[in-house]
Order: C-alpha cells, then structure tokens, then sequence
C-alpha cells in the first residue's frame, strides 16, 4: 500500500489548490462524494482510471485516520 503522505496534494496551479490524487487533477472530494451517492470504490476506479486503488485506499485510510483523532 502507498503511504498516506503525499496521495493528495495541493497546488495553486492545479485547480485552484483544490486538493487531488498526486498526479492527477482528480479531487479528493470527487472519491467522498462518489462513496456518499452510493457509489462503489470500483464504479469511482472505473470512472477516473488515472486513480490507482492504492491510492484511494491511502487518502481513505488517512482521511479515517485525522477523523478518529480530531474525535478525541
């Protein structure tokens, strides 16, 4: 698995700052949004192939992981 540093990223010159999948212009928030309309992680992959699995899998796990810790 990639390690969840750097699986997004922010750049002012890549929409905005809006934060993406590193090497893509791909937001993050496309993935949530996706997973929120009762979407599959598949139908997400199959819709924006420029993102690996692995790596929706790391922003997930990150994004799960500064969640927990903000709830304590």
């Amino acid at each position: 698995m990639l390690p969840t540093d750097g699986v997004i990223v922010r750049d002012p010159d890549i929409l905005g700052g809006t934060a993406v999948f590193r090497g893509t212009r791909v937001p993050f928030k496309n993935l949530l949004d996706y997973l929120e309309g009762g979407h599959t992680l598949v139908e997400f992959l199959e819709e924006f192939p420029s993102v690996t699995r692995e790596a929706a899998i790391a922003a997930l796990e990150h994004a799960k992981e500064l969640v927990i810790a903000q709830a304590r």
